[in-house]
């Protein structure tokens, strides 16, 4: 056999001796061959290519894996995977269509083998995936309704491989017309969706009527399509050709022919009844030009009927407004309430009527009054709105803050007699005003700050600041440092009746001057040095801290030795007890002693001893806590032990 390279590798062609027993050969082992070969019966639809000798009609065949070659056959598939459109578009994205078609179309798998199949119901099939988007009402149909034979073109027809081509999804167009008949007979091509959509075929809403030769307006924009496209003489609405140049194509005369102008010389798109007059007819060249609001009212409000040549009454606002909105409030001033006093045409509201002209009223506004809206005064309420409103006293509009605590004399509730419309703090209660009450301001309390005394309270159901104290004494406001110790000198009545208070003892000037006092009242009346001495120096605080509630003033015992220590370290008491300064000391002085040698003593100073100083006689000291105390006793008696024992001379 001769043989030559190809690719590589010898590749031998047999002689024709060869060839003749080669086909003998093949024909002997064709059936063993064909079930080695084949891996299996092809289905149904493909037994025409079944056989050893076919294998080629769908494979390629080379070393390797062979390659399939569905689309030489399935054209129509092929077609629509080039244009990129359908579910076979979606699914195959590989660059090996045929692998991609065994995917989902398996062969070789017997003779009732279904190679279309589907992983659900068909009825549940997504429709999105063939790049077709069942929308609106397509959403709800029977996949049959429009996957039918009768759908599909004569050129689709002859490039689909199944013989009945009513079980194939294939060869439906996305046109509208594939399904549905043109209602309008191709007058309008067939891209129905410039118009319709698939929500409902009725409701034309994507139609743009202004790019037509007549823009809907107004109120042709709310008629419906069949009001002007009247059905033809075919029974169909007629679309193209409708008479639009005038109004009266379509609208009847209702002034049959009175009138030679346009309908839009007076009437808009807008309605009927909504006239052009103000654009067309010059009202300033009559009695009364239109300004303001006025140009916005439609002519027959004023012109009943259209009766445009009775003679209308406009002297006066109320000839048109009837209605006095303010019931007659001002029917009393010179111009009998004309409304352009305060109004104009431009607006009933804001009104004109300002500070300076309230000031020409019976209540000029002054200070913060000057400040207010109206309507902090006159309270909106429409046509109930009060304008004439009390003012002779402050209370008709404010309240109350001090809670009746000045309804009675003398202020009798003038808020002015203390406040100014300049503003309500501060006021002007005055030094000389309080001077007037029943408690006038002196000394100290001059200088305390009104808020020290009046203080937030509650006062007749609500809370205001006090002014009015039925308890003024002084514990009415001050704390009593003293326990109540002197309730008795303060409950003692003054001349106006009153308790004397802490005055019975201090004054206003200062708590720590107290002149009021008459310690000769007490149980121990102050006399000689003890009036120098203050009332600290005897009444001293309990603790370090010397706060005065600590202070007592109930001395238990006038004895001197309460008070003072005993200079004489004990020698003259008694059974325990101090001796009794007073025998020999006085409350003028410490010294000189009054104490009586003759009476006190057992050693009489008669004589010349009479003259001679204590201090000469009693020199015996003595330590006692540290310090040197003079002890008057013992003291000798024997004159020798003073005089010696020197002899006198004869």
């Amino acid at each position: 056999m001769a043989g030559e390279k190809a690719g590589g590798k010898r590749v031998f062609c047999p002689s024709s001796a060869a060839a003749a027993c080669l086909g003998a050969l093949l024909f002997f082992f064709a059936g063993a061959a064909r079930a080695q070969i084949s891996p299996g019966p092809l289905s149904k639809a493909h037994q025409s290519l079944s056989g050893a000798t076919q294998c080629s009609s769908c494979h390629t065949l080379r070393a390797g894996s062979p390659e399939m070659k569905c689309l030489d056959c399935h054209t129509e598939i092929a077609r629509r995977l080039r244009e990129r459109r359908g579910l076979h578009a979606a699914l195959v994205q590989g660059a090996e269509p045929g692998k991609d078609c065994a995917r989902c179309h398996s062969e070789h798998n017997g003779e009732e083998f279904q190679m279309i199949h589907w992983d659900a119901p068909v009825a549940s099939f997504d429709h999105r995936k063939t790049g077709y988007a069942l929308e609106g009402k397509h959403a709800g149909i029977e996949c049959t309704r429009c996957h039918t034979a009768a759908h599909i073109s004569p050129e689709e027809r002859k490039e689909i491989r199944i013989k009945d081509v009513s079980k194939s999804w294939l060869g439906l167009t996305r046109e509208c017309a594939t399904c549905h008949k043109d209602a309008h007979n191709g007058r309008f091509g067939g891209e129905c969706q410039k118009c319709h959509t698939f929500a409902d075929w009725q409701v034309g809403t994507r139609f743009d009527h202004s790019k037509t030769r007549f823009a809907l307006t107004g109120l042709h924009a709310q008629v419906s399509c069949g009001k002007c496209h009247l059905a033809g003489a075919d029974g169909k609405p007629k679309y193209a050709g409708v008479a639009f140049q005038s109004c009266a194509d379509c609208h009847k005369d209702p002034h049959r022919g009175a009138f030679k102008q346009e309908c839009g010389s007076c009437h808009t798109a807008a309605g009927w009844k909504t006239v052009r007059m103000a654009e067309t007819f010059d009202h300033s060249k009559t009695a009364y030009p239109l300004a303001g609001k006025h140009l916005e009212v439609g002519c027959v409000k004023c012109h009943a009927g259209s009766d445009f040549k009775k003679k209308i009454a406009h002297e006066k606002c109320a000839d048109c407004h009837k209605t006095d909105v303010h019931r007659g409030q001002f029917r009393e001033r010179a111009d009998r309430g004309e409304c352009g006093a305060c109004h104009t045409v431009s607006g009933f509201k804001p009104s004109t009527f300002d500070g300076k002209r309230h000031g020409e009223t019976k209540y000029p506004l002054e200070g913060k009054h000057a400040e207010l809206a109206c309507g902090k005064c006159h309270k909106a309420e429409g046509a109930a709105t009060v304008y004439k409103v009390k003012f002779a006293r402050c209370l008709d509009c404010h309240a109350d803050a001090h809670r009746g605590q000045f309804s009675g004399a003398p202020y009798a509730g003038k808020c002015e007699r203390c406040h100014t419309v300049a503003g309500f703090r501060p006021a002007k209660y005055s030094l000389a005003q309080h001077a007037q009450s029943r408690f006038p301001l002196e000394e100290g309390h001059a200088a305390t700050p009104c808020k020290d005394c009046h203080k937030e309270a509650e006062i007749g159901g609500g809370r205001a600041v006090r002014y009015r104290f039925e308890d003024r004494t002084c514990t009415a406001c001050h704390k009593d440092p003293h326990k109540g110790n002197f309730r008795a000198w303060m409950e003692r009545k003054r001349e106006d009746g009153q308790p004397a208070g802490c005055l019975a003892c201090h004054s206003v000037k200062s708590w720590r001057v107290t002149t009021g006092f008459d310690h000769t009242k007490t149980k121990f009346a102050l006399t000689g040095a003890h009036r120098a001495v203050s009332c600290a120096g005897c009444h001293n605080p309990s603790s370090e801290k010397k706060r005065p509630e600590e202070i007592s003033f109930q001395v238990p015992s006038a004895a001197c030795a309460e008070c003072h220590a005993d200079a004489h370290a004990g020698q003259f008491a008694r059974g325990g007890k101090a001796a009794d300064c007073a025998t020999c000391h006085t409350t003028a002085k410490w010294r000189p002693s009054t104490f009586d040698h003759e009476r006190g003593a057992s050693f009489s100073l008669k004589g010349a001893h009479e003259r001679v100083a204590c201090a000469a006689c009693h020199q015996l000291t003595r330590e006692v806590n540290g310090k040197l105390v003079l002890f008057f006793k013992p003291t000798t008696k024997v004159c020798g032990d003073c005089h010696g024992n020197r002899l006198l001379p004869n």
